[in-house]
């Protein structure tokens, strides 16, 4: 990930995430602690399809918006401890953390995901045919609000989905969560990336950032502190990854 936040070179300020550089996507402080992790845990069990996915993203020039390994992980994990048949993914991408879902499914489930660029997703479509798994993914090219209306437009929808993993425009993340709310069925879980950006959230108000990290960082703020007064559902806040928020309804 690209320059400290709390450093401006040039007389410019980077932005949190950067294409350029590493891809490691991780608020730990220790590189070799992260990667004994990923080297312990999580590459090992790596399905090779979602590996050769990840390693094809490297290589794009908007790799940084790759869901890494150890946050890949962690959603199969969730998928497969909830027992989900059916789930949402708005923000695609090349289909890192939709490949991770897709493989954790059974059989008959389905995930519908949402993004404005097909193109990215056509990139890592061939992988999840590889996988045998491109027939439980249903893609759906647009914004992901006029498709999330659309889908509550249809009453059978409404609490009809297991799980919803959000990684897309953070300033709609707020919007989002109230479609979603209705969609996610009671009991359902909700979870939000990046809700952390690079540890900024915790930056004092002066600290320096570019003027889009200033707009991320006051939309993901209103995000989580709705969250954490949010009756409806019971938060967990994860520093793994860029910072996961796991919401599970429960009104």
């Amino acid at each position: 990930r690209g320059g400290d936040p709390a450093m401006a070179t040039g007389g410019g300020v980077p932005d949190v995430h950067s294409n350029t550089g590493s891809s490691n996507k991780t608020l730990l402080k220790s590189q070799a602690l992260y990667k004994y992790v990923l080297d312990t845990t999580v590459l090992p069990n790596e399905p090779e399809c979602l590996r050769e996915l990840r390693l094809l993203t490297d290589k794009h020039e908007q790799r940084n918006m790759a869901t890494p390994p150890d946050e890949a992980q962690l959603l199969g994990m969730l998928v497969k401890l909830m027992g989900a048949r059916s789930t949402l993914e708005v923000g695609v991408f090349t289909g890192c953390s939709l490949l991770a879902t897709a493989l954790a499914l059974p059989g008959d489930g389905r995930v519908i995901a949402v993004d404005v660029n097909r193109e990215y997703f056509e990139l890592g479509r061939p992988f999840f045919e590889k996988a045998g798994v491109a027939h439980k993914v249903d893609f759906r090219e647009g914004p992901a609000l006029d498709h999330l209306d659309a889908l509550l437009a249809d009453e059978g929808n409404v609490g009809a989905f297991d799980f919803a993993f959000v990684d897309a425009d953070k300033p709609n993340y707020v919007r989002y969560h109230e479609q979603l709310l209705r969609l996610v069925r009671v009991g359902g879980a909700i979870v939000y990336d990046n809700t952390l950006w690079g540890g900024t959230v915790a930056l004092p108000p002066d600290a320096p950032l570019s003027d889009h990290d200033r707009r991320i960082v006051a939309a993901i703020r209103d995000l989580n502190a709705r969250l954490a007064a949010d009756e409806r559902v019971e938060v967990c806040q994860l520093t793994i990854a860029d910072g996961v928020t796991i919401c599970r309804r429960v009104a």
